[in-house]
């Protein structure tokens, strides 16, 4: 009788998670710029954020595209009767490519100084940047048999890290002004305690959630994932954060070194809960 060997590879590889994470910080970018035409104290972050919100929407679509066995492939999805929309994949590319295009006409808006035609942009393209996190979301959480990606948590919390990872960028590019660094600060601390709170509940329940799942727990908090997860996206992204925004004299750098390190746990993260529900699939 012959040998043989079956290899187990991760379908979904570190690309995607920068693809989570430069998309979200576009879409939370794109909604704090469309603030700007409703709330006075966002009017510095008018053109800036929606500027790095495009560039960004760009490099995410090439990581996107890149990551394709045949990148010509993205163009044939584009065909309406080509999509499954029983499919998340199907609804985000559609999402993707309207926000794109909302994207370009709101740029344009933001440069001529339209106020109706921008209001009207912002109102669009706020729904759809807000969707962008939710269906990355639904990408992983309709996986019955992943740990830690099968759960309602997730595209919850990827909105959450969005509009953190978002203010963090918005927060870095505005420091000099007071008023909206003390409104950005305030998003950062209070969407990272929230963060925290999904991050106990997300890894409780797998702690305690069958065999699979007590095994990506093990994986996820030991070794270099666990340094990744643990080390760098919940002590040093998260927690460390959260204290130095809420030292009594949170000077401008303080807040900045936090926003800085908001950016690192963003990444890590998600990269985490994207390798983490798939390494258990690898031994078996």
């Amino acid at each position: 009788m012959g040998d043989y060997n079956v290899v187990h590879v991760m379908p979904w590889g570190g690309a995607y998670a920068f693809y989570f994470f430069t998309i979200g910080i576009s879409a939370a970018l794109f909604f704090l710029s469309s603030m700007s035409w409703f709330r006075a104290e966002y009017a510095p972050l008018r053109r800036g954020t929606a500027y790095v919100s495009f560039v960004l929407l760009l490099l995410s679509a090439a990581l996107l595209i890149g990551d394709l066995a045949q990148p010509a492939r993205f163009f044939y999805i584009l065909l309406v009767h080509n999509l499954n929309f029983g499919s998340p994949l199907a609804w985000g590319t559609l999402n993707l490519v309207l926000f794109a295009f909302v994207s370009v006409a709101y740029i344009v808006a933001v440069h001529k100084n339209h106020e109706a035609g921008g209001k009207a942009l912002a109102i669009v393209g706020s729904l759809l940047a807000v969707s962008l996190p939710i269906y990355t979301g639904y990408d992983l959480t309709v996986h019955q048999n992943r740990p830690v990606w099968n759960t309602p948590l997730i595209p919850v919390l990827f909105v959450a890290l969005s509009f953190v990872s978002g203010a963090a960028v918005a927060y870095l590019l505005v420091r000099g002004d007071a008023v909206l660094s003390k409104v950005l600060r305030s998003m950062m601390l209070w969407g990272t305690g929230g963060i925290a709170a999904m991050l106990v509940s997300m890894m409780g329940t797998t702690w305690y959630g069958g065999v699979g799942s007590e095994l990506t727990f093990m994986l996820m908090t030991e070794g270099g994932l666990g340094f990744v997860f643990v080390g760098l996206g919940m002590v040093i992204g998260t927690l460390l954060p959260i204290a130095l925004m809420l030292l009594p004299q949170h000077r401008p750098q303080m807040v900045a070194a936090a926003a800085v390190l908001l950016l690192v746990g963003g990444f890590a993260l998600r990269y985490s809960i994207l390798i983490g529900g798939q390494i258990v699939q690898t031994y078996f």
